[in-house]
């Protein structure tokens, strides 16, 4: 995009925006050449949008972002549909706060072991079909009931999650939620939240017990980012109608794909590569992020189970 082109930089704050914060980053856009040609408080006082010419996303990104660490910033283009008809979500520690590998590897007695691995994986720093087929081989003969003893009893839904698929399903947008980690997961998890649809690994059971393999192909981020596209395209939507959020590294091509793609409270690496980052709120931003104020909102309470 040309730095002529005009940009949207929305201020998100769910304690609340203070007049310091517009100012600040009006005189910090200011001062990277841009003209603040207008300012748009569509949801007071948690969400102002401030329209801009003459300055670079990347850039303004990175200075607000330092400016302004208790706020969160969105910058994207402001020409084209703002409000998404596709999302693609990851789901563990987006979608929910836990890792559902690592917790299933407690019932083991190997959850330290594991959530190293999970860690350097998640981070970049190992190759994630690699690094997941060593996890569940080591979790061979743990009983299956662990699964649903680990639904039941660990995995919590991430605040907003409800209220942003209900939302995007009530405006007529498609929602899907693809991990690297397991269909026993994600099956239970997508009915909770409400997704269309839901994609990931199948661990492999044996007589009640886990067996220590999972299916192939592996949906690793490759396959994020092809789950995307054919979605995308299945639909006849342009790339700027999609919106894609993640925490690690396996998302990144899955964000760079998306129309909009937002890091959620992620790993580095997955910051860096997103349009945008999460650092403050919950899920309820990417709302924001649309130009949505509450009072579009469907109301969700993020608890477990049936709505």
């Amino acid at each position: 995009m040309a730095v002529s082109d005009p940009l949207i930089v929305t201020l998100i704050s769910p304690a609340g925006l203070s007049q310091a914060h517009v100012a600040t980053a009006s005189e910090a856009l200011n001062a990277l050449g841009g003209i603040v040609s207008a300012e748009v408080a569509f949801d007071p006082p948690h969400a102002t949008d401030l329209i801009v010419r003459g300055a670079a996303a990347a850039e303004a990104r990175g200075v607000l972002e330092a400016m302004l660490p208790d706020v969160d910033v969105v910058v994207q283009p402001g020409t084209g549909p703002r409000r998404k008809r596709l999302l693609l979500a990851d789901m563990d520690s987006t979608m929910i706060r836990q890792e559902c590998i690592d917790e299933l590897a407690d019932f083991a007695g190997l959850k330290a072991e594991i959530a190293a691995i999970t860690e350097r994986a998640m981070q970049g720093e190992l190759d994630f079909a690699q690094a997941l087929e060593a996890r569940v081989a080591a979790l061979a003969g743990l009983d299956a009931d662990a699964i649903r003893l680990c639904l039941e009893e660990r995995i919590e839904l991430m605040p907003g999650a409800r209220t942003l698929i209900a939302t995007m399903k009530a405006l007529g947008a498609r929602t899907v939620l693809v991990s690297g980690g397991f269909t026993a997961f994600t099956g239970p998890i997508a009915g909770w939240i409400g997704f269309d649809r839901n994609e990931a690994n199948l661990l492999h059971v044996e007589a009640g017990r886990l067996s220590g393999t999972v299916g192939k192909p592996i949906v690793d981020s490759a396959v994020k980012r092809a789950t995307l596209l054919a979605e995308r395209d299945t639909l006849g939507l342009s790339a700027t109608e999609t919106l894609a959020v993640g925490d690690g590294a396996n998302d990144i091509p899955m964000l760079e794909a998306a129309g909009l793609g937002i890091a959620y409270h992620a790993k580095p690496k997955a910051a860096a590569a997103a349009d945008a980052a999460v650092r403050v709120g919950d899920l309820t931003t990417l709302l924001w992020a649309q130009g949505l104020p509450r009072a579009d909102w469907v109301d969700a309470q993020d608890g477990i189970g049936a709505a």
